[in-house]
């Protein structure tokens, strides 16, 4: 008994020294303006370190205790992240927004949140009331409200929602998650609902792994990989980007897939694709067998999705995403960190395509549907390599997988992008960005080296 309290309690004192600093963060730091940027990348990098011991001191923890600590302190951590409004995102504002515009009967995509239109569902926390001055300039009274001019009046008005003169960007199961949370609390309150669910949704991520980590003969303490590490506490909890439930559903499908229930994972896929889009990238390792049927369920799954909506809205379904990929850079190539080195200007994007569509076709080619794991690393690692986005939250949907592979190494990617959402120079971002290949490659030859069989040496003729 003393020896395992000795091998448990220093990893809950950790776990709730990282939890305790979350908090902090939160409450201290809150949002991140400019002046605030160093102080936050500074106690952000000490809960890092914090994360990485925890992760060392649970190998020693004893194996009973594991799924009591990797819940437990994802818990703890989801607290000290759920202490106040999101820090460096305002995206939960708009899926309030888009909740409270379907809970009155209105499709999330026939207006934009400035259009006059939809003036008696805006709400104080929303459309907070500015000053003008005696210049005629609109001041508003937080952080994260901004000026915005409406559609058809003359006048600005205040407002948390980021983009409000273009229409939503969320596909269709994204957008009844938004409403079934507005319509369980009244329209006034804040960011808290989104934040709960994006708790919810780590923990019962983090359960998934330590289930799937069991079934396929991994290290549950991996599961810990996931639960307690700061950027999904920070992207999913604090800042409730709808990515973390995504993640879920990606993982979920997988892991029904892997134990032969190619229908079952398709239609689970599927969800999580017309959730954010981005979980595509974790299928192609597992198409080497019942491709049709995993492939099918998927497609009918968004098809049915989105059908309702199309028909209400026709082709302002699509959102904002083709002026959002615009906005980024896809369009012009300039978003391509590496790719662009070799292939300036508009030829990165197609680029950058076509080599993710090689990685994908060798992937499924060369994985084991059963242990596709690595393979869905690779893919999705890939894939943000490649695009290079500035958005710290599109790796969440990586973490799980990195999880389940064991392959550490892909943090570093994390750390990189968790730096560029403070506008990291390109030529600095290219280099982390190479740093993070090499770490790879590396890593990867690490491991063939040290699985490869030693050949004897013929005994010399005497």
């Amino acid at each position: 008994m003393r020896d395992a309290a000795a091998r448990t309690v220093p990893v809950a004192v950790v776990v709730a020294a990282l939890a305790a600093l979350t908090w902090w963060i939160v409450v201290r730091i809150g949002v991140v303006l400019h002046s605030e940027r160093p102080a936050w990348l500074l106690a952000e990098g000490a809960c890092w370190l914090l994360f990485a011991v925890a992760i060392v001191l649970l190998r020693i923890a004893p194996a009973r205790t594991v799924p009591a600590l990797v819940l437990g302190g994802a818990l703890a951590i989801g607290l000290g992240a759920l202490a106040g409004p999101p820090t460096t995102s305002t995206d939960s504002a708009r899926y309030a927004w888009d909740g409270i515009v379907q809970d009155a009967g209105i499709s999330p995509y026939r207006y934009v949140p400035a259009d006059p239109a939809l003036a008696p569902l805006r709400t104080d926390w929303l459309f907070p009331a500015g000053q003008v001055s005696a210049t005629g300039v609109l001041h508003c009274p937080s952080h994260v409200a901004s000026p915005s001019s409406q559609v058809r009046v003359p006048g600005l008005v205040c407002t948390a929602i980021n983009r409000p003169l273009v229409p939503t960007i969320y596909p269709p199961v994204a957008e009844a998650v938004f409403a079934g949370v507005r319509l369980l609390v009244p329209p006034g309150v804040g960011y808290g609902p989104m934040q709960v669910l994006g708790l919810a949704a780590v923990l019962a991520t983090s359960a998934l792994l330590l289930l799937a980590l069991r079934l396929t003969g991994g290290d549950p303490r991996r599961a810990a990989w996931f639960a307690w590490c700061p950027l999904v506490a920070s992207e999913a909890v604090t800042n409730a980007h709808i990515d973390g439930l995504a993640a879920l559903g990606a993982l979920a499908g997988t892991l029904l897939v892997v134990r032969g229930k190619p229908i079952r994972g398709g239609i689970v896929l599927g969800l999580a694709i017309a959730t954010k889009v981005l979980p595509v990238l974790v299928m192609p390792p597992l198409l080497k067998r019942s491709p049709a049927r995993i492939l099918g369920a998927a497609a009918a799954t968004v098809v049915a999705v989105y059908l309702p909506h199309v028909v209400l809205s026709g082709g302002r379904v699509l959102g904002y995403l083709p002026g959002y990929l615009n906005e980024e850079g896809y369009d012009d190539g300039t978003r391509s960190a590496l790719v662009s080195i070799v292939a300036p200007g508009a030829a990165a994007t197609p680029v950058a395509a076509l080599l993710l569509l090689v990685v994908a076709i060798l992937v499924l080619l060369r994985t084991d549907p059963a242990d596709p794991w690595v393979g869905q690393v690779v893919v999705v690692g890939a894939a943000l390599l490649l695009t290079s986005p500035r958005y710290s939250w599109y790796v969440l949907l990586l973490m799980p997988f990195v999880a389940m592979s064991g392959r550490w190494e892909w943090f570093a990617l994390a750390l990189v992008l968790i730096e560029k959402q403070f506008d990291t120079p390109l030529d600095i971002f290219r280099e982390e960005l190479a740093a993070v290949v090499l770490l790879v490659v590396a890593a990867a030859w690490f491991r063939r080296t040290r699985r490869a069989p030693t050949v004897p040496r013929p005994s010399p003729v005497p």
